[in-house]
């Protein structure tokens, strides 16, 4: 046996394992990274180590660390509830607000992963205050990352048109930016229906509540914004949520300057009252939060600086104002989330560097059969890009089509290139690929642990679908 099969058997192992047992499946992929590149490959540890997606771990931490702050202070909350009064209370337009907002991002030359890390947060928030279906909002919000990925501007877009045009092969830009598109807002109108769209379509916010009237007042003093509750709360937090429980219980009654429980926690007392009401606008915390907010989108979008570095350099601002709330955002990051993230991606680096993908594609295109090859090239495409970059897999998979698509089988280059980008791309929906990643962590108000398999089995049923109707579509007919 091949260490390339070895490799690949290992890595299903991996996920009977974590399916079978309720171990982190992230714990078994740093093992498996370790005896698969050690024993199989004969790798030193810094070769294995240097498959470690140490700018994908960064981002997790900057982006949970900020919003669970930005949560935590009543921001989140007080954004939602303003753009829930500029759609004029149509709860089924927020979605598709959300879509249009990331692919506006990505189109015009944002990175994928930043536009989702910006946007999904904010969704979610969303999603958990007006009852809409998380994981509708969260596909909805990758899914516009994508539709709007292969603009001639794009990053992703930028990298497939110019592999193609040093190949030599004929392209057209617009075809794969259409097609990439149409693709993602047609599979959004289906889950936007499945997952309970068409009741959206029948409720809107109440207009007391679009105004910032007739909200819940706390007995104990001004409105103030209730934390995000996660299953990641622990250490000092957790103590002085339940310092704090005790405390509200014995001066029930009184006017104090927080709200007891577990669910508002050290939070009250560190936002300073953050207002809930519209009309009487938003404390100074939420403001700095908001401006933060809009520096950590202009410095990434335009200025392309690493957006885990600046999230948590905004962090540090907003904690220097609030303390407690920073207290309580570091329990909240998404500790398990992030393990599970990087250490598969760190054993899908392993096999990178033993040659197992480009393996793969190579004996996939070694095949007699045109129609064939070009189906397992797409679905190489799908595969690896849902445990990997997607921006790597166009950058080395498109390349070796090119032999393929040069040799006169008669598959059209142009529409085979425009499916294997969106094959490429569409599975980002894991949440073992960035943007699945990201929605991931950034699900504050659900049970993670059911949230995580709906996304593996969505990412799944993805995977296995798109590369067949893709290729039927783009190169069958």
């Amino acid at each position: 046996m091949s260490s390339h099969v070895i490799a690949i058997c290992v890595l299903a192992l991996m996920f009977i394992v974590a399916t079978a047992m309720p171990i982190n499946m992230g714990v078994i992929a740093f093992v498996g990274a370790f005896l698969v590149g050690t024993l199989v490959a004969g790798m030193e540890t810094k070769a294995i180590m240097s498959g470690y997606p140490a700018e994908l771990f960064l981002t997790l931490v900057g982006i949970t660390f900020l919003f669970a702050q930005a949560q935590n202070n009543g921001t989140i909350d007080w954004l939602v509830r303003l753009a829930v009064r500029a759609v004029g209370g149509r709860i089924a337009a927020i979605p598709w607000v959300m879509f249009a907002i990331t692919a506006l991002l990505t189109s015009v030359g944002a990175v994928s992963p930043a536009a989702v890390a910006i946007i999904a947060p904010i969704a979610l928030g969303f999603a958990a205050k007006y009852k809409i279906n998380p994981l509708m909002m969260g596909l909805l919000v990758i899914h516009g990352a994508q539709g709007g990925g292969f603009s001639p501007i794009s990053i992703y877009g930028g990298i497939t048109n110019k592999v193609v045009m040093e190949a030599g092969l004929p392209i057209s830009p617009l075809t794969t930016a259409f097609t990439s598109l149409g693709v993602n807002l047609a599979v959004s109108v289906l889950l936007f229906f499945a997952f309970g769209g068409a009741k959206l379509m029948r409720q809107q916010v109440p207009k007391a509540e679009r105004s910032g009237k007739g909200l819940p007042v706390s007995p104990f003093g001004p409105p103030v914004a209730v934390a995000a509750q996660g299953p990641q709360i622990y250490g000092d937090a957790e103590n002085e949520s339940s310092s704090e429980e005790r405390l509200t219980k014995e001066r029930s009654g009184a006017a104090v300057g927080a709200v007891g429980g577990a669910a508002a926690g050290s939070v009250a007392g560190a936002a300073g009252h953050a207002a809930t009401d519209l009309h009487e606008g938003p404390t100074f915390h939420q403001m700095f939060t908001v401006v933060g907010l809009v520096a950590l989108a202009v410095l990434t979008l335009l200025y392309k600086l690493d957006i885990g570095f600046v999230a948590i350099t905004i962090g540090l601002l907003i904690s220097i104002l609030s303390p407690q709330v920073q207290k309580r955002a570091i329990g909240q990051v998404s500790w398990p989330e992030i393990m599970l993230i990087v250490g598969v991606s760190t054993y899908v680096g392993v096999m990178q560097k033993m040659g197992t993908i480009t393996w793969v594609g190579d004996s996939a295109a070694s095949l007699a059969s045109p129609l064939t090859v070009a189906l397992l090239l797409l679905f190489v495409g799908a595969v690896v890009s849902a445990f990997a970059s997607s921006t790597a897999v166009l950058g080395s998979l498109i390349p070796l089509a090119v032999p393929f698509l040069a040799s006169g089988t008669g598959v059209d280059p142009i529409g085979f290139i425009a499916a294997m980008a969106v094959a490429s791309t569409i599975v980002d929906v894991s949440p073992f690929s960035t943007n699945g990643a990201l929605v991931l962590a950034s699900a504050q108000h659900i049970d993670r642990d059911v949230f995580l398999r709906q996304l593996m089995i969505y990412g799944g049923i993805v995977t296995l679908v798109a590369p067949v109707a893709l290729w039927v579509l783009f190169v069958v007919l």
